[in-house]
């Protein structure tokens, strides 16, 4: 099937990577050096080793868009999410060595190169990175690949202003795309169920970045679609729920507790153990 009708309309995130910079930029810039040192909502992870990460997925993206270089490779039998977190965990490490000021400079100075790889990608092309949360056997596109890079990188800065004490970057400008990027996780979440051909799901989110999506049953599979017209099951849920629940911020059942669920259980509790991460 085509990527547009497996993946649904594409998202140009390419624009929002030197805004969301900026306002991380101007956050860590305001940081106190007891700051750094705050738990974050990923375990075992402070202030610090969340901006290591970031750092890391510049480095890393750099590295193998624009460079070609390999990285590092697999153990033996080691599988997706465990290489994931071995490596994430190798970095943040060795970064123990560096200072704050160190890490920001080298932020500074690496999103400028990030944002040419992302200038020269084309968004239609197969992506460089599969998004296998979207779909786990399909090949994604560039832009799918590009969105959610965006997200990841505007969920960790909220990670770190959450640890803080300091809201903000989180205007519909910036959380729009992450929103409709987590969204394209709910045909994934669905694909456990089957249903007869023509069910649909709408899931409609709350808030200054909300909106509508839908998924339905076309050609045996859960697609995106057009807002549904008569869903076999709803799920409302606000903006802050859920790219929390996306990201496992909070649990489902904490997600489902904040949303209101309409018709076919066994599709609203699908729809609400949507994941937009790659989890161990």
């Amino acid at each position: 099937m085509a990527g547009m009708m497996i993946f649904g309309p594409p998202i140009d995130a390419r624009a929002l990577f030197p805004v969301e910079r900026a306002a991380l930029l101007e956050l860590l810039a305001g940081l106190e050096p007891a700051d750094w040192a705050r738990a974050t909502v990923c375990p075992g992870w402070a202030v610090r080793d969340v901006v290591a990460h970031v750092l890391n997925d510049y480095l890393r993206r750099i590295s193998g868009s624009r460079d070609r270089h390999s990285g590092a490779i697999f153990a033996n039998d080691e599988t997706l999410p465990g290489y994931i977190a071995r490596t994430n965990e190798e970095f943040v490490r060795a970064a123990s060595q560096c200072s704050p000021r160190v890490m920001t400079d080298l932020l500074a100075h690496l999103g400028p190169q990030m944002d040419q790889v992302w200038a020269g990608m084309d968004l239609e092309a197969p992506a460089e990175l599969n998004v296998s949360w979207a779909d786990p056997e399909a090949t994604s596109p560039a832009w799918l690949d590009i969105a959610r890079d965006y997200t990841e990188y505007w969920v960790h800065q909220q990670q770190v202003r959450d640890a803080v004490g300091r809201p903000g970057a989180d205007g519909p400008d910036l959380l729009v795309p992450v929103v409709d990027t987590f969204l394209r996780a709910l045909p994934n979440a669905l694909r456990g169920e089957p249903r007869p051909e023509g069910t649909e799901v709408r899931f409609e989110v709350t808030g200054p970045a909300g909106g509508v999506w839908a998924a339905a049953v076309t050609g045996g599979r859960w697609i995106p679609v057009p807002e549904a017209g008569a869903p076999a099951a709803t799920v409302r849920m606000d903006q802050d729920t859920l790219w929390r629940l996306a990201t496992r911020g909070i649990t489902v059942e904490q997600a489902r507790a904040r949303a209101r669920l309409e018709g076919d259980p066994g599709l609203t509790e699908a729809a609400t153990t949507l994941l937009a991460i790659v989890w161990v």
